[in-house]
């Protein structure tokens, strides 16, 4: 299963604030054997935010949101998900039973908004204020505050994904061109993409001293050993030097 994110506001594309989901995301994701394949940062723009959600609702990954989910009038991701998957936004009877538990008479007028979910949604608890994030079929959406929105993540990992471990790449070899190009060992990429479709294989060039290429190869161990075999006799043929570790 692929697995995204979609990090709302404003203020993290202004500057305002640092975004900090992205890379606790991977943190929990990485104890658990699995990783981001996407992440989109969007503003509060209605359109820009719809389009956003549509492309990442057209798909079957896994999705977790952060952020836009209060009732103030930039706070539009409930409505967005209710648009884009044509249901009513309603009021959710756990949810608004949990803002009334937590606010009394004050849940009303305006708080009990946060409540109002696309219809077909569950609840994610929120253990600090009470105030819950809902799930839609496979997307997950939480608050912007890291606080709240981390241990919800973890909850929807621990209760709803229990099962989704272990789905990183198993083995990796990473080696290190000197004095070679990219354009020259272009063949040899080509032919492990094509031939060995599950690696993921990455190139990255580093124009510092020394300059050289770092490859990588991530997959099943022996696809990796006999593909990273295929790289090394191309670099050899083309009178390039590779090394197991960068050489200052």
């Amino acid at each position: 299963m692929h697995i995204g994110a979609v990090i709302i506001g404003d203020e993290i594309l202004s500057g305002k604030r640092q975004d900090k989901h992205f890379n606790q995301l991977q943190i929990m994701l990485a104890k658990r054997g699995l990783e981001l394949s996407w992440t989109l940062i969007v503003g509060d723009d209605p359109q820009q935010l719809e389009r956003a959600l549509r492309f990442s609702m057209s798909s079957e990954d896994l999705v977790f949101g952060f952020g836009g989910i209060g009732a103030t009038p930039d706070d539009r991701t409930r409505q967005t998900v209710a648009k884009i998957a044509d249901v009513p936004l309603i009021p959710h009877p756990e949810a608004t039973a949990e803002i009334e538990a937590r606010f009394g008479e004050d849940a009303y007028p305006n708080r009990i908004l946060m409540g109002y979910l696309p219809e077909g949604s569950q609840i994610i608890p929120n253990t600090i204020n009470r105030i819950p994030g809902f799930s839609y079929a496979n997307h997950h959406f939480t608050p912007g505050f890291p606080e709240m929105a981390w241990p919800m993540v973890e909850w929807v990992l621990d209760n709803r994904y229990a099962h989704l471990k272990n789905q990183r790449p198993a083995a990796e070899q990473i080696i290190f061109v000197q004095r070679g190009r990219e354009s020259d060992l272009l063949p040899v990429m080509n032919q492990i993409v094509n031939d060995y479709p599950q690696l993921k294989l990455s190139s990255l060039p580093h124009l510092g001293e020394p300059p050289h290429i770092e490859f990588s190869l991530r997959g099943e161990a022996a696809e990796v050993e006999q593909a990273m075999q295929l790289i090394k006799q191309a670099i050899d043929q083309a009178g390039f030097v590779w090394t197991n570790q960068l050489i200052q």
